[in-house]
């Protein structure tokens, strides 16, 4: 049995993306296999500062006076406040338990995920599941998003492992950050399948509420230029060539959504922020889920989509490429390119036992590859390893050299 740290910006019930749904699931999977996990990560009102929730021990950390608002995506500022407050709540969580390791996910705890190792003695894994400059295409446009990709930088090199979700994610942050190969470890995102399943009655009343008896296409992620939303909008005129009355609902929010809303046809509808049965129902009822992003670490909400028995279309960009085998478990198309898009959700409309297929494979290939359980004990396995390790990292390594220099 391990005893783990985990922290997070965010988890349930504050669900910003697909992050906070990861980490639960990732902490549950490794209560259920009879370790010991405790949370930290940030208050929200009407959630309990510390609880029990499904054997894992969530303690949640309420924001420090003064507020840090984020403006223009700049949460460099609002980063920091928050990582004291994190740490503060973790070392009282430590006051009573023992840890065997740190796992930090992303940037936005890495202040506080370096204090605690150092604190506890205990290794850190880190798992890195985006880059800010691939967020941003290589670009780093402001000085905010050259303090991220340096604290991203900073996180990878202390950590004693780094988990990454796809060999695309591996490349890019050995790439991008110098990180040694071997020090870095593809652990793919899971899916729950029956949390992904849809009472016929709920994908019925999905149905009448978004399209009727119409074709349905929809999407569902944080409206941000790279997730691509414009370029399925693009495709819609087209679309609706091959599948008249068609309709196009768009699940989410975020900062690019008055942008979308202004270049959307009357087909497009945005029903904002849904989650649990409604947006498990919306995918059930859908005739093609469409992830037409530019930039994709993974591609998780694909996966979700499969395990609600929906045929997926997917830009082959990032890890999306590597969980999509195009006309077996879904369809791909290349990234920005809304005739690609259209031709490909266009054959999924139109031939419905191709479809039917496509769903089948995609489902099957959910429940036999990306279980829970196992993704569980492949993060166990690193935690293994970073232990065995003895957790030493680039620092550490520079002052054990200087020792041996000054005692030789």
């Amino acid at each position: 049995m391990s005893r783990i740290l985990m922290l997070s910006w965010e988890y349930p019930p504050l669900l910003v993306g697909g992050l906070g749904r990861h980490v639960h699931a990732l902490a549950t999977s490794l209560v259920a296999a009879g370790h010991e996990v405790t949370v930290v990560t940030r208050h929200t009102p009407g959630a309990l500062r510390e609880e029990y929730a499904e054997g894992v021990h969530v303690v949640r950390a309420p924001d420090d006076p003064p507020a840090f608002p984020v403006e223009n995506g700049n949460m460099a500022g609002w980063a920091t406040a928050f990582n004291h407050t994190l740490t503060r709540a973790a070392l009282r969580a430590a006051r009573t338990a023992g840890y065997d390791v740190v796992h930090a996910h992303d940037w936005l705890v890495a202040h506080a995920a370096v204090t605690l190792r150092e604190h506890l003695d205990v290794p850190l894994v880190a798992t890195i599941h985006a880059t800010e400059a691939g967020r941003h295409q290589g670009y780093l446009p402001h000085p905010h998003n050259r303090t991220i990709d340096d604290v991203e930088r900073w996180l990878a090199a202390e950590a004693a492992r780094v988990i990454v979700c796809s060999e695309y994610m591996r490349d890019e942050v050995v790439r991008q950050f110098g990180v040694p190969v071997a020090k870095t470890d593809v652990v793919h995102n899971g899916v729950d399948v029956l949390r992904w399943y849809a009472r016929p009655r709920a994908i019925a009343a999905a149905r009448r509420r978004f399209a009727g008896d119409a074709p349905l296409v929809s999407f569902a992620g944080r409206l941000v230029y790279e997730k691509g939303v414009q370029h399925l909008i693009a495709a819609v005129p087209r679309l609706l060539e091959t599948s008249p009355g068609l309709r196009v609902v768009i699940a989410g929010d975020g900062p690019y959504r008055a942008e979308l809303e202004a270049m959307a046809s009357p087909a497009v509808s945005f029903a904002g922020f849904l989650t649990g049965h409604s947006l498990t129902a919306l995918m059930g009822a859908s005739d093609c889920y469409v992830v037409p992003s530019i930039y994709e670490p993974f591609g998780m909400v694909a996966l979700e989509a499969a395990a609600a028995g929906t045929p997926v279309a997917v830009s082959s960009t990032g890890g999306l490429a590597e969980i999509v085998e195009h006309g077996v478990t879904g369809v791909t198309f290349r990234p920005q390119d809304p005739e690609a898009l259209a031709a490909s959700v266009g054959s999924v409309l139109t031939d419905r036992e191709f479809a039917r297929g496509l769903a089948r494979r995609g489902r099957r290939r959910v429940r036999e590859d990306f279980a829970w359980p196992e993704i569980a004990a492949r993060t166990h396995a690193v935690y293994e390893a970073a232990q065995a390790s003895g957790g030493m990292t680039r620092e550490a390594e520079r002052v054990l050299a200087a020792d041996r220099l000054l005692t030789a």
